[in-house]
């Protein structure tokens, strides 16, 4: 896999930018919502991966399991003078 790619910084908003190849974000293991820190040393930039990837919410019910949680946020009956 590629480990290096001749690119060009673009403008984004006020700030400056460049995309990722997907060959090198699967070489370095990132993900979409990987939580990066970037550094600068005279002319190099570096992006190291700072933790797991945040999981969106589809994922998250994806791992929902009914069972584990009974089914329910709060499974109780009422409580005091609640109508249902």
């Amino acid at each position: 896999m590629p480990r290096s790619a001749n690119l060009t910084v673009q403008r984004w908003g006020n700030s400056l930018a460049v995309r990722i190849p997907a060959a090198i974000a699967r070489s370095a293991g990132f993900k979409v919502g990987q939580p990066v820190e970037i550094s600068a040393h005279d002319a190099e930039v570096r992006v190291a991966a700072t933790g797991e990837p945040r999981l969106t919410l589809k994922q998250k019910l994806a791992r929902f399991d009914p069972a584990q949680h009974s089914g329910e946020a709060m499974p109780t009956g009422r409580i005091g003078k609640e109508v249902f």
